[in-house]
């Protein structure tokens, strides 16, 4: 079953967003932190989204999550699995502190998701009658926009490398870090150059000339908005009640 997302108030989203990560942050419980992920994914399809797209963007990143893994296994120490010649490579603590880790990025991943269900402009406008000042949410809906733009400028510059013949997956791990070096040169100059005229065009608008700035269109956050709040409240302190206890 589907909730209509246009109906929550975005700053509903933004509070459900920060008790998640919080949680994800303060929870060192492996089986507390699964449950939280599904959680997670459970309101995010609630919400609208696309659980395949979700399960895209986290296979991106498993390799991010292997290499937390070993490198936390490597360097912590505690009850031994792998020993080569007297030296530990693999430890308990170090896999299970790997895991958390990797649990809560995935948390963090899944639950910006529920925010992308709102349109830039309410997130700003939310923020704005959180009383956060203009200028900072503006900054925020800039780097809502312009974070596709970035990735769809890498891989248009990936694709380009590619079709000069030269294949990524076939060069060694050294050659294809340098590679992606260059790649970054120039999308992180288009990025500058596009900041700098963005700035020229928000000047020549008179931008941040009056202290105050009004808003065509005000957001009123209903019962459910303030149900919606309590539910993740008392779940959160639930959670919690039971990580201490």
């Amino acid at each position: 079953m589907q909730i209509r997302e246009n109906k929550i108030d975005p700053r509903t989203k933004l509070t459900a967003v920060i008790i998640i990560s919080s949680l994800a942050v303060f929870i060192r419980d492996i089986t507390l932190l699964l449950g939280i992920l599904l959680i997670t994914f459970t309101i995010t399809y609630a919400l609208g989204n696309n659980p395949l797209m979700l399960v895209k963007k986290l296979k991106k990143l498993i390799w991010v999550f292997i290499a937390i893994i070993v490198i936390q296994s490597v360097f912590s120490s505690g009850t031994p699995i792998i020993r080569v010649a007297n030296v530990t490579i693999f430890t308990v603590e170090g896999i299970t502190k790997g895991l958390q880790l990797g649990l809560r990025m995935c948390i963090i991943v899944i639950s910006a998701s529920i925010v992308s269900t709102s349109s830039p402009r309410e997130i700003v406008q939310g923020l704005i009658q959180w009383k956060i000042p203009y200028e900072i949410a503006f900054m925020v809906s800039i780097a809502i926009r312009f974070l596709p733009l970035f990735i769809e400028e890498i891989k248009d510059t990936v694709t380009a490398i590619q079709l000069r013949g030269i294949e990524l997956d076939r060069i060694p791990i050294r050659k294809r870090i340098k590679i992606y070096s260059y790649v970054l040169m120039p999308v992180v100059a288009s990025t500058l150059m596009k900041s700098k005229q963005l700035s020229v065009a928000m000047e020549s608008k008179g931008f941040g000339i009056y202290p105050t700035r009004a808003s065509f269109k005000k957001l009123k956050m209903v019962k459910a908005d303030y149900l919606i709040i309590a539910v993740f409240l008392l779940g959160a302190f639930a959670i919690i009640k039971v990580y201490l206890y």
